[in-house]
């Protein structure tokens, strides 16, 4: 008997921007149907953490963060070069994905983009689909560096053992970049949407749109927001402590349990 598939590293990029008439709305994507993980539920940017992504000359691309604190905050014996792949991996994702790109320019701005700019990246983008070394070729050649300090790290989520693909996932939020849009890019991402949490579980309950469970119980976090700013400090002083949920299947439905569960094991 073989025991479970061990989970792939993965990163995870929650995006929050303030709603003019209030509250705090965040951007859910729709995976493609035919995915072999999630398809067709929608959930927050991401992807697995690539050993290619991250170069030996990174860390001098990540703003008020070294490796050595990445590792300090991910914990459970990441090497600090594995652990700021999960801050890279995070934006680079989101760049992919949507094609949001959390960075500053060589004047110390975070990046908007202009009809101009616009076209560029949308070239960048392409190739870092085709390739993930590409995406550290356009922060060179764009003279960019990686607005790693606005991002907030605030979950742990380990794919149950009963699953056949699993994704060791670190969550990170931030807040939407001014001057950017939310795109899918018609491959991996067919839709976009900006929901409150109330909104997104109303969604789920009309059968609107479908939800997993770790993306469910994020957004819980995200109910009681006032402002963008807010939450994500909120978020950035949560302990964090990983949740690998099991499943079990009650009436010939998979039903998750967390751990705590009296039938957790």
């Amino acid at each position: 008997m073989t025991g479970p598939v061990t989970p792939s590293p993965a990163a995870t990029l929650v995006l929050l921007r303030d709603r003019p008439a209030g509250g705090v709305e965040t951007l859910l994507i729709k995976r493609h149907a035919k995915s072999k993980f999630a398809g067709g539920d929608y959930v927050f940017a991401g992807g697995k953490v690539e050993t290619d992504e991250v170069p030996d000359d990174a860390e001098g691309f990540c703003t008020a963060l070294t490796a050595a604190d990445a590792a300090a905050r991910l914990g459970t014996g990441l090497g600090p070069r594995e652990a700021l792949g999960f801050w890279v991996g995070a934006i680079r994702e989101a760049f992919e994905e949507v094609g949001v790109l959390l960075v500053y320019t060589a004047s110390g701005d975070l990046a908007r983009w202009g009809p101009e700019e616009r076209e560029r990246f949308a070239a960048h983008r392409a190739a870092c689909h085709a390739s993930n070394p590409a995406f550290f070729d356009m922060l060179r050649s764009e003279r960019l560096a990686l607005a790693t300090d606005r991002l907030a790290y605030f979950a742990h989520w380990i794919t149950p053992e009963e699953s056949p693909i699993r994704f060791d996932t670190r969550f990170f939020a931030a807040v939407m970049p001014p001057g950017q849009d939310a795109e899918a890019d018609g491959r991996e991402i067919t839709d976009v949407k900006w929901l409150t949490a109330e909104e997104a579980f109303a969604a789920m309950k009309r059968g609107e749109i479908s939800l997993r469970f770790p993306t469910i119980k994020n957004l819980e976090l995200l109910r009681a927001a006032t402002s963008a700013t807010g939450l994500l400090s909120a978020l950035g002083r949560r302990e964090v402590t990983p949740i690998r949920p099991r499943v079990f299947m009650v009436d010939g439905k998979p039903v998750p349990v967390l751990p705590g569960d009296p039938r957790w094991y």
